[in-house]
C-alpha cells in the first residue's frame, strides 16, 4: 500500500515538473532516469526470472505457439494485448503486476466497464488460468484470447 501511495506521490510530481518546465527537451533531459522504462521483452525475462520459471513454461501455460512466445521473449516480435495478457496467466500474475505489464508493452489497461475486459479481471482475481479464463469467455459469448 505504501509503495502504491509512493508511485502516485512520484507521479504527481513528475507531472508537475513536466507542467512546470521550460520545454519538454528540458524535462525529459533532467528527469530521464524516472522516464526509463525497460523494454519490454526485458521486463518479461525479469519477470519469469523473479517467478522461478523458464520462458518455455510460461510460453506454455500462456497458451501461446512456441515460436512466437519465443519471439516475444527475444524481442524480435512485439505483442498484441491479448498476447501481453495471456503472458500475465502463464506468469500467475495479479491484477496489478497485469496491469503494469500491459504498461510496459504500451497496451490499454483491463478496464471493467468492458464486458470482456471485466471478464478477464474476473479471472485474474479468482487465480483462474488461460483455459479455464478461455472458458468463461466463450461461455459469455465474447472473444477468446489470441483471437485477434
Amino acid at each position: 500500500m505504501a509503495d502504491k501511495k509512493n508511485k502516485e506521490i512520484r507521479t504527481s510530481v513528475l507531472l508537475r515538473k513536466l507542467f512546470n518546465a521550460p520545454d519538454l527537451e528540458t524535462f525529459i533531459e533532467v528527469n530521464a532516469t524516472e522516464l526509463d522504462v525497460p523494454p519490454f521483452y526485458v521486463y518479461l525475462s525479469d519477470l519469469c526470472k523473479a517467478a522461478g520459471q523458464v520462458p518455455e513454461q510460461v510460453i506454455r501455460q500462456a497458451a501461446i505457439e512456441r515460436t512466437y512466445g519465443h519471439q516475444l521473449f527475444n524481442g524480435t516480435r512485439k505483442p498484441s494485448r491479448d498476447k501481453v495478457i495471456q503472458l500475465a496467466f502463464g506468469l500467475g500474475l495479479n491484477l496489478e503486476d497485469t496491469q503494469k505489464l500491459l504498461q510496459i508493452a504500451q497496451k490499454s489497461l483491463l478496464y471493467p466497464k468492458i464486458k470482456r475486459d471485466a471478464a478477464i479481471l474476473y479471472c485474474l482475481n479468482h487465480h483462474k488460468d488461460v483455459l479455464e479464463t478461455q472458458s468463461v469467455l466463450q461461455s459469455l459469448g465474447l472473444s477468446l484470447l489470441g483471437g485477434e
